[in-house]
């Protein structure tokens, strides 16, 4: 059982990685830290993927 907590929260985890969202992987760490499953220090500090997009183009002014 708690096998599969700890599978859910390593997926909840790697999510939150994905998206940049700091305080909510730390606060994953924390509930696997509580489980008593510690982060491998490279999961830990890895960085979000940049992405980056075309920028939207912009409609013409005055066209009706």
């Amino acid at each position: 059982m708690q096998d599969a907590k700890i599978e859910a929260l390593l997926r909840e985890r790697a999510g939150y990685v994905a998206r940049g969202l700091k305080d909510r992987v730390a606060a994953v760490d924390s509930a696997l830290a509580t489980l008593g499953h510690k982060v491998a220090p490279e999961r830990a500090t890895a960085a979000a993927p940049e992405t980056t997009s075309a920028p939207k183009p912009r409609g013409r002014k005055g066209s009706a």
